[in-house]
């Protein structure tokens, strides 16, 4: 799938459209190289290699370098092939010389995307997401206390839970309920949803768990500044551990 990256926020202009411009990163690696086989065990290390192709353009241990730069990502592996399919999106060129040539199965392929979306565009869509819900804290807890986020299971729930972020056409950009939608629309009777194996941390990142979910389908534009910020900025939770990055072609 071609795919569209990390963006400008330009605004909506008078004719109902924005414009989106990303710098994208498509790599492939051997999948039974040792480093490659740490990304896949550990989501800290996939996100330590996504991160390393942008040191230098801040300060080291600032604030949110991961949002300043518009990085998101997402991978497949190809059993068959024993090839891991990285796509990593940003507001910045990438530099992945720090990747050990051993394990590159191809040279990486750097691209930079330059589309303009209006009302009405149709455009087939993937993304893998985190798909949480919030669950209130029980009775009785301290004043203040944060209910806990709960992984859906099921992709009847998954569906669910994307139907919340749509955005039929002249709805406003953010629900009722505070929920960001996505500034497009479709039927999801007509989208697929399919859960993945979810993603962890040894030590000492023990406890990180990340549950995942693949939504596929098309979409209709309805509101191209939104539209183009959801495909800048992802959707949902876990955007640092390769969910929510929304990949259109």
């Amino acid at each position: 799938m071609n795919t569209t990256t990390a963006a400008s926020n330009a605004p909506s202009g008078a004719n109902g459209a924005a414009r989106f411009v990303a710098a994208q990163s498509l790599l492939t690696l051997e999948a039974r190289h040792p480093f490659t086989g740490k990304m896949l065990i550990d989501a800290q290390d996939m996100h330590r290699t996504v991160m390393s192709g942008f040191l230098g353009w801040l300060d080291d241990g600032g604030p949110g370098p991961r949002a300043q730069m518009g990085i998101l990502s997402t991978w497949t592996v190809d059993l068959r092939q024993a090839r891991l399919n990285l796509v990593v999106q940003s507001s910045l060129p990438a530099d992945w010389s720090r990747i050990p040539r051993a394990a590159l199965a191809e040279e990486p392929e750097l691209l930079t995307v330059d589309r303009t979306f209006r009302t009405g565009d149709q455009v087939a869509f993937r993304t893998v997401v985190n798909p949480v819900h919030s669950v209130p804290p029980p009775p009785g807890s301290p004043a203040k206390s944060r209910g806990a986020r709960v992984p859906h299971t099921r992709p009847e729930h998954v569906k669910k839970w994307f139907a919340r972020r749509l955005q039929p056409l002249g709805e406003p950009a953010v629900a009722p309920d505070g929920v960001t939608r996505i500034g497009a629309d479709t039927d999801t009777d007509r989208i697929a949803a399919r859960m993945l194996p979810a993603v962890s941390s040894p030590a000492p990142h023990k406890g990180l768990r990340i549950a995942r979910a693949e939504i596929k389908g098309t979409l209709t534009v309805t509101d191209p500044k939104t539209f183009v910020a959801a495909l800048a900025q992802g959707i949902g939770h876990a955007r640092a551990y390769s969910c929510g990055l929304v990949l259109v072609r």
